[in-house]
């Protein structure tokens, strides 16, 4: 009976590990379904510390391309359980991506998503918890820019953020000189506030887009927020752009129904062809 117990045991580990790598390679197959029917077609590149992995079309200009920056993916299980893989179970902003009109157009990854974690030594969990906007993430997501740069030789990007990937724009706006707009979609753009208010543990590990919003203030930026978003409410647009104190370049729009996951592919349909101004 023993045996038979730890037999049954090992074949339920064996069904479970591979219903999970199956989860995994189900998420990496319907993202590049998306990107296929769309026309568009995969890259990787090498930062010093991370791997990205993402999708793009060119067309012949290229002069300034918008590049979509995924969202945080399947950090967490539950409250409690750290997820061991962070790619997108919905990866909403290659969703959107895929309708811009625009010529050129990127969509990237966030390190450690679509990629195998055991060729990277350095995908711990805390890059996709409280390290998600960690200095060394946003120097990595510099020189993956530099990288489409020197390749595409474009003059400078449109950055489009959905929830963390919004951090991550505007923190990498800081960063660099060659930003021509910012767009969020529900962005966290002030973790430190949004944690407190939802009592979860703070992201010490993490840069807080709310200490660099002065130097960002000149470049046109719209934030978008959802009526129905629990997850990241409206008021932390609105905080970030009062705090900026530049309504000549910054803005918020309500989408009205949206929710954090949902809504968005509908709305954007439309707005994604408004590009911020000063």
């Amino acid at each position: 009976m023993k045996v038979l117990k730890i037999i049954s045991a090992i074949c339920l580990f064996a069904v479970l590990s591979a219903c999970a790598s199956g989860d995994i390679s189900t998420r990496r197959t319907e993202a590049y379904s998306i990107a296929y029917k769309a026309g568009f077609s995969p890259f990787k590149l090498r930062s010093q510390l991370f791997g990205f992995n993402g999708f793009y079309k060119q067309g012949k200009e290229s002069r300034y391309p918008v590049v979509y920056i995924e969202g945080d993916g399947f950090a967490w299980i539950d409250r409690y359980t750290i997820s061991p893989n962070p790619t997108p179970r919905n990866p909403l902003a290659l969703k959107l991506a895929v309708q811009d009109s625009g010529t050129t157009i990127f969509y990237l990854a966030r390190p450690c998503q679509y990629v195998d974690l055991k060729k990277e030594p350095y995908c711990k969990n805390a890059y996709w918890t409280n390290a998600r906007f960690a200095a060394e993430v946003i120097d990595s997501f510099d020189q993956a820019f530099t990288l489409i740069k020197k390749k595409t030789k474009n003059e400078g990007f449109h950055l489009v953020g959905f929830s963390g990937g919004g951090a991550i724009a505007t923190l990498l706006a800081a960063k660099r000189t060659d930003i021509k707009s910012i767009r969020t979609i529900a962005g966290n753009l002030d973790h430190v506030s949004l944690n407190a208010y939802r009592k979860v543990s703070a992201l010490n590990g993490s840069l807080n887009p709310m200490n660099i919003v002065g130097d960002i203030q000149a470049i046109p930026q719209i934030h978008y927020s959802g009526s129905e978003d629990k997850v990241v409410p409206q008021w932390i647009a609105t905080n970030f752009l009062r705090k900026a104190n530049n309504a000549n370049c910054m803005s918020t729009h309500l989408v009205s129904g949206a929710a954090h996951m949902q809504g968005w592919e509908e709305a954007w349909s439309l707005l994604h062809r408004q590009y911020p101004e000063c």
